[in-house]
């Protein structure tokens, strides 16, 4: 299946759909991630923190496609904002994947109570410099966190990877992404299986004969939204991929919106309160 892409304010092309590999690991997760490839997934959502770096390039080796043919991410800890720190854990992530270079290359939180993502994206900007990144972003970052960086550096993020789903559809971060020219990548999708079980998103997957996981993939990618599913079953990665030949109703796509709580972030983790450095 075919995946479009979308143009980031780099230059280069982010696929509109990824495959997230949080809690997929060993062995069994090596051949989840090569059937998820063979499928047509080639953006690979990983991270530092998700132990699994050396297991995602090594399906990426054994699945017989060329590494060009992939869009690569991982994400910097919180432990690691310093900048001597920062650009070692960089190479530390190659190493462990074994590849030359990131397609894309995050800061996983901005931590702004210790205050050091200024100096962690002043060493993205010397990887990307060095070859070692190809386009540098940012996740869970607010808007006056953003604003920042690039009033310090003079570099806006190409990317900002958000909580985004049903019950926390962050209009918000969205349009202050869009303001910025800074596209938005979604973690989360769903809240878990709550959501798939909401009478409207039933209803439209009965209307375009697709199962709710589909429905909200596509209500995302409609709000010109990148979702990062995370998933180990080889039918759902299957079934995550094909959200391409449907479009929702403006009104279908505000339906779904409404379902947002004003408490419904996960755990309640607000950027500038979460605490990451593992």
């Amino acid at each position: 299946m075919t995946i479009p892409n979308i143009l980031l304010n780099d230059g280069h092309q982010l696929p509109m759909l990824g495959l997230g590999t949080y809690q997929i690991r060993g062995a069994q997760g090596v051949g989840q991630i090569l059937s998820a490839i063979h499928d047509g997934y080639r953006s690979l959502d990983s991270a530092t923190n998700y132990d699994n770096e050396g297991i995602v390039g090594k399906a990426i080796r054994q699945s017989g496609i060329p590494r060009s043919q992939f869009f690569v991410t991982s994400k910097l800890p919180g432990k690691y904002h310093r900048y001597d720190d920062a650009l070692n854990a960089i190479t530390e992530s190659l190493a462990r994947m074994g590849l030359d270079y990131f397609d894309l290359f995050l800061i996983h939180w901005p931590l702004p109570k210790r205050d050091h993502y200024v100096e962690a994206w002043k060493a993205m900007i010397t990887a990307q410099k060095l070859g070692l990144i190809h386009t540098i972003g940012v996740s869970n970052f607010l808007p006056e966190h953003l604003d920042r960086l690039t009033k310090e550096t003079g570099v806006t993020p190409a990317v900002n990877q958000i909580e985004v789903h049903p019950y926390w559809n962050n209009e918000a971060g969205l349009q202050a992404d869009k303001d910025r020219g800074i596209a938005t990548e979604a973690w989360s999708i769903s809240r878990g299986s709550a959501s798939l079980q909401e009478p409207v998103i039933q209803k439209l997957a009965k209307k375009y004969d697709k199962n709710t996981g589909q429905i909200i993939l596509r209500w995302h990618t409609q709000r010109g939204i990148v979702p990062i599913p995370k998933s180990s079953s080889l039918i759902h990665q299957r079934q995550n991929l094909d959200i391409f030949d449907f479009k929702l109703t403006p009104d279908e796509i505000q339906a779904i919106n409404a379902l947002n709580k004003p408490d419904g972030r996960v755990d309640g983790q607000d950027p500038n309160e979460y605490e990451e450095f593992d």
